[in-house]
């Protein structure tokens, strides 16, 4: 097949999975369209439970893994979505609809991967479907390498960012706004803290060659009773990514440090970092039948289930990272067709 033959397969795929809503937590009929279009297609498709597939071609035992969650953000008036000639459009294009048409139709051509599809990973890291299936479901794990079909514009990205949820609470004294020396302003206590730790600097972390950059942020705020009012509580969320080669301890004790002096900080989620696997043999070859650019992954993924289960793993996929939760969200239909190039002769060469 030419590539103008694949890219309006792997367009058409993509625009047919976004079309079908499966925002997080309803991923069943896209993971029952995803099963469908494999089994129609004569692959060999495992249902491991909790929307969870695991398809190959059959009679096939690849050794490596292609892996990708079925869910979105909620909807921002993009869909249904759009197909021109230059790209696909719509809700998940990049992140991550367009790696799994990728994923399926390179099963469906029998090259030799195997591909995971799983619900569950827009969400906190309490919700994972992935974690608990890597636990009941050890045929997952039997596979050489995997590769985690995130938004990466067809550059390898190893490892990923720890990613910590906090809530940070201040305190004072309720007042009348018309006596503020009576009173103690939880949000002057919030405003210092903030601006405190706003100029932290990001902290740049060289870890196996990649620069990862830990950044603290506060994300959400919310306080005050009336208008004639001093309040006495306030209450913000932080969010904090941390490198790999940072513990899950340390990154908490790290976040506690960035905030005293000021308030309550209160760790509420914290999903580990991934590890970097650039040197392992097969992502290194992966790189070079590529000729792909690495970097590293400045955001949280699934390959830190992953390694934390011991299978290496890397991200790689079509989709481009800046477009990820758009409401104009778009993939271009070249990236389609040069992630599945690029696997094909990575798999085929195996």
């Amino acid at each position: 097949m030419d590539d103008s033959a694949l890219g309006e397969r792997l367009g058409a795929r993509t625009l047919e999975l976004v079309d079908l809503p499966s925002e997080s937590f309803a991923e069943g009929p896209a993971s029952s369209l995803v099963a469908g279009i494999l089994r129609a297609g004569g692959a060999e498709v495992l249902a491991l439970g909790d929307d969870c597939l695991l398809a190959r071609p059959a009679g096939t035992r690849p050794r490596a893994l292609l892996a990708g969650h079925l869910d979105t953000v909620p909807a921002q008036d993009n869909l249904p979505g759009t197909r021109d000639g230059r790209a696909v459009h719509g809700l998940g294009a990049s992140d991550m609809k367009s790696g799994l048409a990728v994923a399926i139709e390179l099963v469906l051509a029998g090259v030799p991967v195997a591909a995971l599809f799983f619900p569950r990973e827009e969400l906190p890291f309490a919700d994972t479907a992935l974690t608990p299936l890597l636990a009941r479901a050890p045929e997952v794990l039997d596979h050489d390498v995997a590769i985690v079909m995130e938004p990466t514009d067809c550059a390898l990205q190893a490892g990923c960012l720890g990613n910590v949820n906090a809530s940070w609470d201040f305190a004072g004294v309720a007042g009348h706004s018309a006596r503020p020396w009576l009173a103690d302003n939880a949000i002057e206590r919030a405003a210092a803290g903030i601006a405190a730790l706003a100029a932290q600097p990001p902290n740049p972390v060289t870890f196996d060659g990649l620069e990862f950059v830990e950044v603290a942020t506060v994300t959400r705020i919310a306080g005050g009773v009336a208008g004639n009012v001093i309040p006495d509580r306030v209450q913000t969320w932080l969010n904090y990514r941390y490198a790999p080669g940072r513990t899950a301890a340390a990154a908490e004790a790290r976040l506690v440090e960035l905030c005293a002096g000021h308030g309550d900080v209160a760790v509420t989620a914290n999903a580990p970092s991934g590890t970097v696997h650039v040197s392992h043999p097969e992502v290194a070859r992966l790189i070079e039948v590529g000729s792909l650019a690495v970097e590293p992954k400045q955001a949280w993924t699934p390959v830190a289930e992953l390694t934390a289960a011991g299978m290496p793993a890397v991200n790689f996929g079509p989709g481009l990272p800046a477009q990820a939760h758009r409401r104009d969200e778009q993939v271009p239909v070249a990236n389609l067709v040069r992630a599945y190039r690029v696997l094909e002769a990575w798999a085929s060469s195996r």
